[in-house]
């Protein structure tokens, strides 16, 4: 057995109470923090676990600027058939678009900012089925 695990993916953000709504949201799950911490964690339905720590001088990345690198970005999975479905969720959820160059025909790849800045993908891809026990 391995002496290193991965851990978790943190975002630096201003307000960490509420990008964690916007991804328990998206991933249908729980929101942990303890009273009075700078960090509030997400776990996802199906295992992702995502942190939030606040800092108040945190800016986003400016990318898909060619000035500036996108630092770090997420990606999530969802099957073709509900690529719109959840593009129209994460809209709602206060996501912005971003524009890449070069999308041509059905778009199986799709960029968004979340609402403090951070840029992540959603592709398609078909969902594993579920481990018979």
């Amino acid at each position: 057995m391995g002496l290193v695990e991965a851990g978790v993916l943190m975002l630096d953000c201003a307000e960490p109470e509420e990008l964690a709504e916007f991804y328990r949201t998206l991933l249908d799950g729980e929101i942990h923090a303890a009273p009075g911490s700078d960090r509030v964690d997400v776990i996802g339905e199906r295992g992702t676990h995502l942190a939030f720590r606040r800092d108040l001088n945190a800016t986003p990345a400016s990318w898909p600027r060619p000035d500036d690198s996108q630092q770090a970005h997420l990606d999530f999975l969802v099957p073709r058939q509900d690529m719109d479905e959840v593009e129209r969720l994460i809209i709602g959820l206060g996501a912005r678009p971003i524009e890449t160059r070069g999308a041509r025909g059905p778009q199986e790849t799709r960029v968004y900012s979340d609402p403090a800045g951070h840029p992540f993908a959603v592709h398609c891809a078909e969902r594993p089925a579920p481990k018979a026990h």
